[in-house]
């Protein structure tokens, strides 16, 4: 039996219309990740809880840390936006409502399928890495770093809009966080998974972490481990007016900081840093209302701390 098939021609529109619809959807994806990331500045009552749900400690004189309930105000404010790259800003306010005092927090930006990173080794040492593009298709990285500019963590994953919902989950390695590192030295590394959601309120940031006990040419060993929740609840806009004009009046001397932090970066060299030089801390050095905040002072000040 002979079949006669009938091969019907695709008109060349109907193509471009398909190919179009493809790239529409591609383009709404991101779109929706830049919303989703974006959605993360303005003016929020924070909630900081913390608390060790696991320990593996060999001795039963260990001691976990307190759990933590704290509250504060803080303003995330938008300092870059370009098609591949968001930059934004936290500033924690304290103090009287009439006597406000604005501390620069931390920082986060993000990178639209960045291919490099620096991913925290132990002891204040960060390895480069150079990841191929296909491994970071679609994805963003998220660069946390210290009050001082100074690299933190960083981990790349996928936005994820399902159900309603718009979140993003990557697990990575730390340094110790604030709260730990003046009070604890039995561990070295965090190995943070951060999870990023956006609720009808604000948004959370979702911790799972361990701590790591982590020495050259040995296996790791976990500590304890931590449950860690921060729930942003969005207010008014006015109620961070202090952060806002703070920000106003310091944000070019930070934007050299961060210029030279990028230029150091841009080496793409594993990076070193000392804790301390002459018994000062960097941060200590660049909140000094006394530090010269020139573009030679900030590169030389950066550079000592760089361990050559």
């Amino acid at each position: 039996m002979k079949t006669n098939l009938k091969m019907r021609p695709v008109h060349f529109l109907t193509l471009f219309a398909l190919c179009a619809a493809v790239v529409a959807v591609a383009q709404t994806k991101k779109e929706k990740d830049q919303a989703a990331i974006k959605s993360m500045c303005g003016c929020y009552e924070v909630s900081f809880n913390f608390a060790e749900t696991f320990n593996y400690a060999d001795s039963d004189a260990y001691q976990p840390s307190a759990t933590k309930h704290d509250k504060g105000l803080e303003w995330v404010q938008l300092v870059e936006d370009n098609d591949d790259k968001i930059v934004m800003q936290h500033l924690l306010i304290v103090g009287r409502p009439d006597q406000p005092k604005v501390i620069k927090h931390w920082r986060q930006d993000w990178l639209y399928e960045n291919t490099d990173l620096y991913e925290y080794d132990h002891d204040n040492k960060w390895t480069y890495t150079s990841l191929p593009p296909e491994a970071v298709k679609g994805q963003w990285t998220q660069k946390v770093y210290q009050v001082d500019d100074s690299p933190r963590y960083e981990g790349s994953a996928t936005w994820v809009h399902v159900d309603g919902k718009s979140f993003w989950e990557n697990t990575t390695d730390a340094p110790l966080p604030r709260r730990e590192y003046t009070k604890r030295s039995d561990y070295n590394v965090t190995e943070r998974t951060n999870k990023h959601e956006i609720t009808a309120e604000g948004w959370i940031h979702d911790q799972d972490n361990k701590k790591i006990v982590r020495k050259a040419g040995a296996e790791d060993m976990v500590l304890a481990e931590e449950k860690g929740l921060n729930v942003y609840k969005k207010v008014a806009d006015a109620r961070c007016k202090a952060a806002q004009d703070w920000w106003a009046a310091n944000q070019a001397d930070w934007a050299l900081v961060r210029d030279k932090w990028n230029e150091v970066f841009e080496r793409k060299q594993d990076l070193q840093l000392n804790a301390k030089v002459d018994d000062k801390r960097l941060f200590d050095l660049l909140f000094d209302d006394e530090f010269k905040k020139t573009e030679q002072h900030i590169d030389e000040t950066i550079e000592a701390f760089i361990a050559k």
